[in-house]
């Protein structure tokens, strides 16, 4: 049972509409992280493909819902709010969190006979390689020092005490739903997997990457990019041009 209002504009968020659009990307945040992360992304695509970035509940215009710690329970709300969105070839875009949230949505629209042309898992070791990190526990500074060290929070954002007050919440509750998270045994995807990593992120070493082999049945690709845990952040263009050379239609097929 869902918990949260399914409302598709609560959660689908469209910096630049595409009306015109004739494919659809779905990005799901990190950890911590809010739709408003892949606006690059949006504006960079915007025209050909419909860029939808999604918006967890528990941060922004979204603080007052409650924050969801379990990653099955995101994954059935997202599911439900995502319907009626493969009218377009629908393709999957994760970082860290996200990817293993993409990828458990993935396979439950993918139990239901929907299609995905491909799952793009960023900065995440494959779901069934175990991570016994405890971070969702830490006392607030060192939590907020850990997550800096990652560089996926400005560290002058997160001084200011009452932004951090809002942030902490959201970032404890997603924290707590992937390190608690166990990937349970089931069909394998059926789509392709691009899986994307920087080449200093210790937190994405190559082999337990390309361990994503072995959730899918179709192809399974791994492209590294210069730079640490939120290479997107720091070296955008290549990660855009990959995601260009995705949505193009001389692309090839899996």
């Amino acid at each position: 049972m869902v918990l949260f209002p399914v409302d598709s504009d609560l959660w689908c968020r469209r910096f630049h509409p595409s009306p015109d659009a004739v494919e659809r990307l779905v990005c799901f945040p990190h950890a911590g992280g809010s739709a408003s992360f892949y606006f690059p992304v949006s504006a960079a695509l915007a025209g050909r493909v419909d860029v939808v970035a999604l918006q967890y509940p528990g941060r922004q215009d979204r603080r007052a819902e409650p924050c969801v710690e379990d990653l099955g329970v995101l994954a059935d709300a997202v599911l439900d709010a995502l319907r009626g969105q493969d009218d377009l070839p629908l393709t999957f875009f994760g970082h860290s969190m996200g990817a293993l949230l993409a990828f458990e949505v993935a396979r439950r629209l993918e139990r239901e006979g929907r299609t995905i042309e491909r799952l793009f898992a960023s900065g995440r070791v494959a779901p069934s390689v175990p991570r016994r990190e405890s971070l969702h526990l830490l006392p607030d500074d060192d939590l907020v020092a850990a997550v800096t060290e990652m560089s996926g929070t400005d560290a002058l954002v997160l001084a200011d005490e009452e932004i951090r007050r809002m942030a902490l919440p959201a970032l404890r509750a997603d924290l707590h739903a992937v390190e608690t998270y166990h990937c349970a045994p089931g069909a394998p995807l059926e789509c392709p997997v691009t899986v994307l990593i920087g080449d200093t992120d210790p937190r994405t070493p190559p082999d337990d990457a390309r361990a994503w082999q072995s959730h899918t049945t179709a192809s399974c690709d791994l492209e590294t990019f210069p730079g640490g845990h939120f290479f997107l952040s720091d070296h955008p263009k290549p990660v855009l041009t990959l995601l260009h050379t995705h949505h193009t239609p001389t692309r090839r097929p899996a």
